[in-house]
């Protein structure tokens, strides 16, 4: 019997794949089981081939592996989709009495479970139940108590009624019932349940959620794949604490409203994804010269251009690093998993407010949709701080204003950062505009003025290198020769190839860098170690360049493309064929 247990259901968008994907993923949460989530959805509304796994264990999970045990196949692709990943034992689930699925072929070794899901269904109560009775025939292919499911469905259903309840609860257990009734076979699988207690919630809502315990107060936005979570998180939520969501009628609307909502003194935010950043970026200018505390969250896809909506990819680096006319400060904040996702978000407001600066919270599709258990504690919220930064009042506005009494928002203070006053504080009314400006906000083309200004904005960011903690976060063996470095989701695959690369033998160092700009200076960690690598999701190394960049040494890089994240054992292989080839200029 496997460690864990691997699960999907796949068939066509509108099918209802995510949702029952969702209900066993939280039945099995319930029971007191680490779960670990993937989907693979066609950018469309119905048709194109969509699927939601499953990754399941009493240890912690985090990362989908090359390995299927049960498959509930709505359609014939669904079996052909994920054929490399069955084996032999191998369960799938699907319907017969289905036109197309009438001709199935199950595989060698593999056992075929043909279940009248929509027949069953009916006799719950109607044929919209089927993937409800695929459930309840899992549950019994595992051996998992079909109870833990019935609360996962009162929460999904509650709202539609007691009656629609009670009708899923007995489809489940039809689809159950066919299965010990009619197949009399002694399956490999025994989900272990336990008594913990967790938290299931995937990277948008965890943003979510680190932006209202941070104290944001206004968030405006435009639906786009894959950042849409975050606002749906936030309605309805955000208004219990006085706050606010705003659907914009695009992403210029969005990006301008929330700047005006954080000059207004709110924390303020705005969440996208590559598309909406390039239609930003002015007024992202417009933010830093400003001095305005704003986050800007990208959520990243494959692009260029629409590219891939579903499809998982790191390729915005360097439009956040330097996209933009004219030279702009800014901090690039990058989570590695999805509890970080809740935590950066706290800290990328406290850096916005306490050094006046627009903060990228990047975070990419595979964090954005993956589901992950965590305890409760995790979310700590008694370990939250807010730091609003230099804000002035009454009773030190003085200190602040010229001899003729002017508030000076600008004032070219030896850290950068310039005193903030909120409206309505007697004495504190200025301006501020785009042109560049003086210590009072008041256009100017002075040349003594413009450097000023220009250099007191990146001195900011200095002082934030000083004052702030940006190390990176460190795994496996911290004596090894083999360095690999990575950013963002990739962290929890890596992590899970320690474990693949230590049983072949094969120690590695493993840094996982939260923090692209500023970011952890690696130069020793780099000259310490024989071979590093670097690992991303694109095409041409952006990360890598900068920690060429960074160290003056050349390193080796593991990229991947194709619109799916990396899996733990598969990162493992490319770790292993890495090691001992040379560099791309060694090589030539």
């Amino acid at each position: 019997m496997p460690a864990d247990l691997n699960w999907a259901i796949g068939g066509e968008a509108g099918d209802g794949i995510d949702s029952t994907g969702k209900i066993f993923a939280q039945a099995l949460s319930r029971a007191g089981r680490h779960v670990f989530t993937s989907k693979d959805f066609a950018s469309r509304i119905r048709g194109g081939y969509t699927a939601y796994k499953v990754r399941t264990s009493v240890d912690r999970v985090e990362s989908v592996v090359d390995r299927l045990d049960i498959l509930i196949a709505l359609t014939e692709r669904t079996i052909d989709e994920n054929l490399e990943e069955l084996h032999e034992g191998s369960v799938i689930i699907y319907d017969g009495e289905r036109t197309t699925m009438q001709d199935v072929e199950i595989p060698d070794g593999m056992i075929g479970l043909d279940v009248p899901l929509k027949s069953l269904a009916e006799d719950a109560g109607g044929a919209i139940m089927r993937n409800i009775v695929a459930l309840g025939a899992a549950c019994e292919v595992t051996n998992f108590p079909i109870e833990n499911l019935d609360e996962s469905l009162e929460k999904r259903f509650k709202d539609k009624g007691q009656a629609i309840v009670e009708n899923n609860k007995k489809a489940a257990r039809l689809g159950q019932e066919y299965v010990a009734e009619e197949f009399d076979h002694d399956f490999d699988y025994d989900v272990e349940t336990t008594d913990n207690d967790y938290v299931l919630l995937n990277g948008d809502e965890a943003i979510g959620m680190g932006a209202i315990a941070a104290g944001c107060r206004f968030y405006s936005g435009y639906p786009i794949t894959p950042a849409t979570d975050v606002m749906e998180y936030l309605t309805g939520r955000i208004d219990r604490y006085g706050g606010k969501v705003v659907q914009a009628e695009d992403e210029l609307a969005a990006i301008n409203m929330a700047l005006g909502a954080a000059r207004a003194g709110a924390r303020a935010m705005t969440a996208t994804s590559g598309p909406g950043i390039d239609l930003m970026t002015e007024t992202f200018g417009l933010v830093a010269t400003s001095e305005t505390p704003l986050v800007i969250c990208d959520v990243m896809r494959s692009g260029p251009s629409t590219g891939m909506p579903t499809k998982q990819e790191q390729g915005d680096l360097n439009q956040l690093l330097y996209g933009g006319h004219g030279e702009i400060p800014r901090f690039v904040v990058a989570p590695t998993n999805i509890s970080e996702c809740f935590w950066k978000t706290v800290e990328a407001f406290n850096l916005a407010e306490k050094y006046q600066t627009p903060v990228y919270l990047v975070a990419d599709l595979a964090l954005a949709v993956t589901e992950q258990t965590f305890p409760p504690e995790a979310f700590d919220m008694d370990e939250v701080e807010i730091e609003r930064g230099k804000v002035v009042d009454e009773d030190d506005i003085d200190a602040w204003q010229n001899e003729q009494g002017q508030f000076q928002p600008h004032f070219p203070t030896a850290d950068g950062i310039s005193p903030r006053t909120f409206p309505g504080v007697e004495g504190g009314a200025h301006m501020t505009t785009g042109l560049e400006h003086d210590e009072l906000g008041r256009r100017t083309e002075d040349t003594d003025v413009r450097i000023e200004q220009v250099d007191k904005r990146e001195r900011k960011v200095d002082t934030a290198r000083e004052e702030e903690d940006w190390d990176y976060r460190e795994f496996g063996d911290p004596d090894s020769d083999t360095l690999v470095l990575s950013w963002g989701s990739n962290e929890g695959a890596m992590r899970e190839a320690l474990g693949f690369l230590e049983e072949e033998g094969t120690d590695v160092r493993f840094i996982s860098v939260p923090y692209i700009f500023p970011r952890p200076d690696l130069s020793e960690e780099i000259e310490a170690a024989d071979d590093v690598i670097v690992v991303e999701c694109n095409a041409t190394g952006q990360f890598a360049d900068l920690i060429e960049h960074d160290s003056l040494t050349r390193v080796k890089r593991v990229n991947k493309y194709n619109g799916v994240r990396f899996k733990a054992d598969e990162l493992a292989e490319e770790i292993e064929a890495k090691l001992g080839e040379p560099t791309e200029v060694e090589a030539e």
